[in-house]
């Protein structure tokens, strides 16, 4: 069983299955409603995701897509596509062992801050790996 959860506490998840996949997301989406440069998601299961403690709120940062949030410290906990829900994206650095899933690649480069340089050798894509 992964676990994890918002900075504050209030609201913890569980994942019962490991993520299908991982990366550090540049868009300027992610970055504004995190305030980090670069947010890392892992991809999982929807079925396998299950909020255990609290209830997350839910915001549209863009159209056809749901965020959910803890309204309490702001901690932004997951990302999903109205139009695929095959997948799920949860914030890495919720997880309560972030280590143990690394990212696999960059996307969306082309909203990538002129300043922020990676040097982990990792794949970069310019848009979603599956648009490039």
């Amino acid at each position: 069983m992964i676990t994890g959860g918002c900075h504050c506490g209030a609201i913890r998840y569980a994942l019962s299955a490991a993520p299908m996949g991982s990366m550090i997301c540049h868009c300027a989406t992610c970055r504004r409603v995190s305030g980090a440069l670069v947010v890392a998601w892992v991809s999982v299961d929807p079925d396998a995701f299950a909020i255990t403690k609290g209830k997350p709120a839910h915001y549209a940062s863009s159209p056809g897509i749901s965020r959910q949030f803890c309204s309490l410290c702001g901690a932004q906990l997951t990302y999903a596509r109205d139009d695929d829900d095959s997948f799920l994206d949860v914030a890495t650095a919720t997880l309560d062992d972030p280590n143990a899933s690394p990212p696999t690649h960059h996307s969306w480069l082309s909203h990538d801050l002129a300043w922020v340089k990676f040097g982990d050798g990792l794949p970069n894509f310019q848009n979603s790996r599956y648009d490039d």
